[in-house]
C-alpha cells in the first residue's frame, strides 16, 4: 500500500524551502546481503551486529530528550542517525506535548540492522527499522544468515519511505533501465540500506540479466558527485522522501551537472513490485522535483525502502497503543517537527507498509481495531 495522492498533496512544499535541510537526509541502513548504509544517516547503515553495549545506556538511558508523561508507560526507542533520528525526535516531542501517561525516550542505535539485533537483546523495547531488514531477519538472509536473532520485532506503524529511482548523466545514451547493462552504475555507498534494497530488487528475475552486466561502483557518497562529474559514474540512484526532499549527495549531483530520469522497463516494475522487502509506487514529478531539473516524465516510478516503528513482543500493549494514538491524533505536530514523517489521511494508512508475514504488535492492532481500521489479512503478534 502507498500513501494516497491526497496525502501527498498535503505534504508537498516548495523545493527551495527544503534545500536548507537536505544535507541531513542520508539514507538509513538496514539491508544486509547486498550492503547496508554504514553511515547511519540518509542511506541508513546496518551498523554493528549489536554485540556491544549501547553507549546511550541501553533500555534505561535516553539518547535524546526525556519523553513526557508520568512514566506509568514507557517506551525506549532505538533510533539511528540522520533523518531517522530527526523523525524519532519529532515523535518524542509530540508525545511530550500530548500524552500524560507515556514516557518516550530516544536511544542512539547503530543503523536498522543494529536496531534489530539490540532489540532482540532487550536493550530497548521499541525501534525504527525497515521492512527489508525485518524480512531478512525473519528468513535468516543477508547478515542474519551468519548471526540470526531469536526474537523478531513486531510491526507498529509506517514512519516514512526512502523512495528510489535511477538518474543518468546526459550524453551517456542511457535512456531506459536496460541501457544500464555495461554502464558504470552507483547504487549508493556500500552499507546503505537504500543500496541493499536496490541491489536486492535488481538482482532477481526478470532484471538479473541487466544487473549482472552492470559495473557496480563502490565509494563513499561524498565522492560520488565528483566521480559522476568526471565521467567515472554513468548512472546512480536518486532517493529521498517524496514531496519532502532528496538526500544531500543526490541534490549536489543535480546542482553540478545535467542528469535525466532513466525510464523503468516492464521488467524493472515487475522486480520492484514482486520483491517483498520493498514497496513500489509512483509520484508526480511536479510533487518531487530534483533541483531545477526538468525531467522528460510526468511521474516517477520508484521502489521504496519502507521505514517503520517496531516493538519488542514484550513491549507494554498500553504503551504501544498510546503511541499510536498520539502519532495519529497529533500527526500535524509530528510533521511540523519533521516533514519526512508520513502524513496519514486515515488510520488505515498507518499500517500502509505492513506485511502479512510480520506480526503486528497487539497494542497497535488493538488501536486499529478500536478505530474500525483493522485488516484481517494481518496477524496479531503474541
Amino acid at each position: 500500500m502507498t500513501m494516497s495522492d491526497e496525502s501527498m498533496q498535503r505534504r508537498k512544499f516548495l523545493y527551495g524551502a527544503a534545500a536548507t535541510g537536505v544535507i541531513g537526509l542520508a539514507g538509513c541502513t538496514g539491508g544486509g546481503g547486498s550492503g547496508n548504509d554504514s553511515s547511519g544517516g540518509d542511506g541508513e547503515s546496518g551498523g554493528d551486529n549489536g554485540s556491544g553495549n549501547d553507549s546511550s545506556g541501553g533500555d534505561g538511558g535516553s539518547g535524546g530528550g526525556g519523553g513526557g508523561g508520568s512514566g506509568d508507560l514507557s517506551l525506549r526507542v532505538g533510533t539511528s542517525a540522520g533523518g531517522t533520528r530527526d523523525v524519532g525526535l519529532a515523535v518524542e516531542r509530540a508525545v511530550s506535548q500530548s500524552s500524560d501517561s507515556l514516557d518516550y525516550s530516544t536511544i542512539e542505535s547503530p543503523g536498522y540492522i543494529g536496531t534489530i539485533y539490540r532489540m532482540a537483546q532487550g536493550q530497548f523495547n521499541a525501534g525504527i527499522t525497515d521492512n527489508n531488514s525485518l524480512l531478512k531477519a525473519q528468513e535468516g538472509r543477508g547478515q542474519f544468515s551468519e548471526q540470526g536473532v531469536e526474537r523478531i520485532p513486531h510491526y507498529g506503524f509506517y514512519a516514512f519511505p526512502y523512495s528510489i529511482y535511477v538518474i543518468a548523466r546526459d550524453g551517456t545514451g542511457i535512456e531506459t533501465f536496460d541501457d544500464l547493462a555495461g554502464a558504470n552504475v552507483y547504487p549508493a555507498e556500500p552499507g546503505y540500506s537504500t543500496r541493499a534494497t536496490t541491489l536486492d530488487v535488481w538482482s532477481q528475475d526478470p532484471t538479473a540479466d541487466v544487473y549482472d552486466q552492470m559495473e557496480i561502483q563502490n565509494m563513499g557518497v561524498d565522492s560520488a558527485p565528483g566521480a559522476m562529474e568526471e565521467g567515472n559514474i554513468d548512472a546512480c540512484i536518486a532517493y529521498g522522501t517524496p514531496g519532502v526532499r532528496y538526500t544531500g549527495w543526490v541534490t549536489e549531483i543535480a546542482s553540478r551537472l545535467d542528469v535525466h530520469y532513466v525510464e523503468p522497463t516492464d521488467a524493472l516494475r515487475e522486480s520492484a513490485e514482486s520483491y517483498g522487502g520493498a514497496g513500489a509506487s509512483t509520484t508526480p514529478y511536479s510533487d518531487w522535483q530534483l533541483g531545477n531539473l526538468e525531467f522528460d516524465t510526468d511521474e516517477l516510478f520508484h521502489w521504496d525502502l519502507e521505514v517503520n516503528y517496531t516493538f519488542n513482543p514484550a513491549a507494554n500493549n498500553d504503551a504501544v497503543y498510546e503511541l499510536c494514538r498520539v502519532v495519529y491524533e497529533n500527526n500535524d505536530v509530528v510533521n511540523e517537527g519533521e516533514a519526512q514523517f508520513n502524513d496519514f489521511a486515515n488510520v488505515e494508512e498507518m499500517y500502509g507498509s505492513a506485511r502479512e508475514s510480520i506480526p503486528v504488535h497487539p497494542g497497535a492492532a488493538q488501536y486499529y481495531k478500536d478505530n474500525d481500521a483493522w485488516d484481517d489479512s494481518l496477524t496479531v503478534g503474541e
